[in-house]
């Protein structure tokens, strides 16, 4: 399996090249839901140890189905598929840009959520225009074991969030144990207490808030993957649903920019537009760097394989 590795403002993607499964014809969203269905442990293998660890994001290249769309993409963690994911398009925008597939530019990708537009500004800078993103509630509080009374907002970007203030610690890069341990206990009572996404879907991300440590950045986040793992980067996705529940509350107007902070200090640079049905599409700025390019081996006599899970 031939795949070139990537970060995003720190968080790293894992592009497969080649040597991928075979889904089939259809939609994206069909073929991801073969991907999930029917090679369950690829996700697994692929990214966790002994090749990879629980920070990666995979992204699986496939034909697509729109002949405007250079490439069909469908996205991934440890655990299953995302919908979207805006750090692994900058990536994967970079990554074939690095191989010569796609010069500086204006492309379109297919991934299962809709078509996302990206614009290569350089060999590492990129702005993608994510789908339309929407606050679904806000102020919903859910009583949190240990923790207390936690009051936040359930928004769509791409994937679903929760988004709080209400952080137990500050959001440090030295206190990234007690906020992973606190945004699994958000996601595990938000589950017992039936909070969740449209139409019932698991809400698989939990996003701390809070104000921005640079001189000019406006806000900044940690971000929990269904994984387990935090976010180095400050979440394309997770952006984007900030950037939904700030239009809805006024707090933020049409193509006025916003610098969001991860936990690391990574920034990406975001502004949004009206959307068609009442949300926010927004533009995604950030920057992503190659680090290897290799082929993965899965020998069947090797024990670990299909990856170590814990």
């Amino acid at each position: 399996m031939r795949v070139i590795d990537s970060h995003t403002g720190g968080e790293p993607t894992r592009l497969i090249l080649s040597g991928g499964p075979d889904l089939g014809d259809g939609s994206l969203a069909d073929r991801a839901r073969r991907l999930q269905e029917e090679h369950k442990d690829l996700c697994a293998s692929v990214l966790l140890e002994p090749r990879g660890h629980d920070a990666m994001v995979g992204a699986l290249l496939v034909p697509p189905t729109d002949p405007e769309c250079v490439a069909g993409v469908i996205y991934f963690n440890p655990v299953g598929n995302l919908g979207m994911c805006g750090h692994a398009t900058i990536g994967t925008a970079v990554s074939l840009a690095h191989i010569g597939r796609i010069l500086p530019g204006t492309h379109l990708f297919e991934t299962p959520v809709g078509r996302v537009e990206v614009e290569l500004h350089d060999m590492h800078r990129a702005s993608v225009v994510n789908v339309e993103s929407y606050r679904l509630h806000k102020d919903v509080s859910v009583e949190v074991p240990r923790l207390g009374t936690v009051t936040g907002d359930v928004a769509w970007g791409g994937n679903w969030f929760f988004l709080t203030a209400d952080t137990p610690v500050a959001l440090n890069l030295e206190n990234v144990v007690q906020l992973s341990a606190a945004a699994q206990q958000v996601r595990d009572a938000l589950a017992t207490a039936g909070i969740t996404g449209a139409d019932g879907a698991w809400i698989d991300h939990v996003e701390f808030t809070g104000p921005a440590q640079s001189a000019g950045g406006h806000g900044r986040n940690f971000v929990l993957c269904p994984g387990g793992a935090y976010d180095r980067s400050p979440c394309g996705t997770g952006t984007s649903a900030k950037l939904a529940c700030l239009a809805a509350d006024g707090l933020l107007t049409p193509g006025q920019d916003w610098r969001q902070e991860s936990i690391i200090g990574s920034t990406y640079l975001v502004s949004y537009w009206a959307g068609p049905n009442g949300g926010v599409i927004p533009t995604v700025t950030g920057e992503a760097y190659v680090t290897a390019q290799s082929e993965l081996v899965f020998d069947p006599q090797d024990p670990y394989a299909l990856g170590i899970r814990g």
